[in-house]
């Protein structure tokens, strides 16, 4: 039974690094060095992160013997840890051309060599103490893919060319939404009740953002059953949503007024084609029945006050999908009106790890349901992301609700 268990999480490791890689195959080594602003990150930059952590958080404390790669990429690759030492600057990352991209990648043979060989030989005990944190460096890659795909459609969209990361998608990576559903909105109504979120203690992981399990008191309201499309928000910007103050948050209509906001990230107008997307494939036109995305959430919450509604609370939302009411999800991430604090109870995890979400719980809003972007089967009901108000470079976008009456 256990070696069945570490035959299983060694080929869960191949999988999820291979993807890592596959994510970045379409590009080449100077699309992979370059930072469009400081909340991305370049793409050479992820690889080494993510291998980084498996070095420093499994192999170093667990492996007797270990060699670490590479001394100074603990100073260069070190994401936020203040406990594992100092850090190259945030946004300084795109100056980061040394190591080479081939450097890159001869540090992840070394990592998924060792962190492999180390899954067969490990003793009981010290299995026992690092697989978990395997299994949390997997998730933790796997949210890194995700910013792959996100910072480099950013990264290509300011290329003058606007150049596709990929014509076509590659094996099992998505490059936009999918069409939903589109006509009148359709609501789910909800009674006033006790409902139960965050993730159940258990095998299955869950970050620690995510427990625990505790009850909450929801007053009757509705909830939308798919999110809102390209052909709803235009409608919105017809009739001047960006230029009534009415309808904006004090912080969102400055951010408006001072980012000249008038459309969602990477949309622009041009005659006679009309509206276009920048996309992971490249220039194309606006698809009417796809959820909008790239929305900051002061423009989801002008949205929603324009409609006649709101945005949904956090356990609003995830009791509605984990009772399968809500159509589409996982296309977009989808932003509720819940502050990123902790439940409950809350623990951060011990060690190094401690650090991984509890930090920032602070200025921060709740999204929901994960994206096209996301690994599939990585996100889950109770899954929580988080992002400042005014970020719009993840496929972000929103599901109404309502007060009850």
């Amino acid at each position: 039974m256990i070696a069945d268990a570490r035959d299983a999480l060694r080929r869960r490791i191949a999988a999820v690094r291979a993807r890592s890689l596959a994510i970045a195959a379409p590009l080449g080594a100077e699309d992979q060095c370059v930072q469009s602003m400081p909340d991305a990150s370049p793409t050479k930059w992820h690889l080494a992160h993510t291998s980084w952590f498996f070095e420093t958080v499994v192999l170093q404390p667990h492996e007797p013997g270990y060699r670490v790669h590479d001394a100074r990429y603990a100073f260069l690759f070190n994401s936020y840890y203040e406990s594992l030492g100092p850090r190259h600057p945030r946004p300084q990352r795109g100056l980061l051309t040394r190591p080479t991209h081939d450097e890159v990648q001869a540090y992840r043979r070394h990592v998924d060599a060792a962190l492999l060989a180390f899954v067969v030989r490990a003793d009981a005990a010290t299995w026992a103490a690092a697989a978990p944190l395997i299994e949390l460096g997997l998730q933790h890659e796997q949210q890194h893919q995700e910013l792959m795909l996100t910072d480099v459609k950013h990264l290509l969209s300011l290329n003058p060319l606007r150049p596709a990361y990929a014509a076509t998608a590659p094996d099992g990576i998505a490059l936009h939404p999918a069409a939903i559903a589109d006509g009148p909105m359709r609501w789910v109504d909800r009674a006033d009740g006790i409902v139960q979120i965050g993730a159940a203690d258990g095998p299955a992981f869950a970050f620690d953002n995510e427990r625990p399990r505790h009850r909450v008191l929801l007053p009757a309201h509705r909830i939308a059953e798919r999110p809102v499309s390209c052909a709803d928000y235009l409608e919105f910007m017809a009739d001047g949503g960006y230029r009534r103050p009415e309808l904006w948050l004090s912080d969102g209509w400055a951010a408006v007024q001072s980012e000249a906001w008038r459309a969602p990230l990477y949309w622009s107008e041009a005659e006679p084609a009309g509206w276009q997307v920048h996309g992971l494939q490249g220039l194309r036109p606006l698809r009417l029945h796809e959820p909008v995305c790239h929305l900051s959430f002061y423009e989801a919450a002008a949205y929603a006050a324009w409609a006649g509604a709101r945005l949904p609370t956090e356990a609003e939302w995830e009791s509605a999908a984990a009772q399968g009411l809500l159509t589409a999800t996982g296309e977009v991430w989808e932003w509720t009106r819940s502050s990123y604090d902790p439940y409950p109870g809350f623990e951060p995890l011990s060690g190094a790890v401690a650090e991984y979400n509890g930090k920032f719980m602070i200025g921060q809003l709740v999204l929901r349901g994960g994206s096209c972007a996301t690994p599939r089967g990585h996100a889950r009901p109770s899954y929580r992301n988080f992002f400042p108000p005014g970020a719009r470079w993840q496929f972000s976008g929103l599901r109404l609700a309502r007060d009850a009456g």
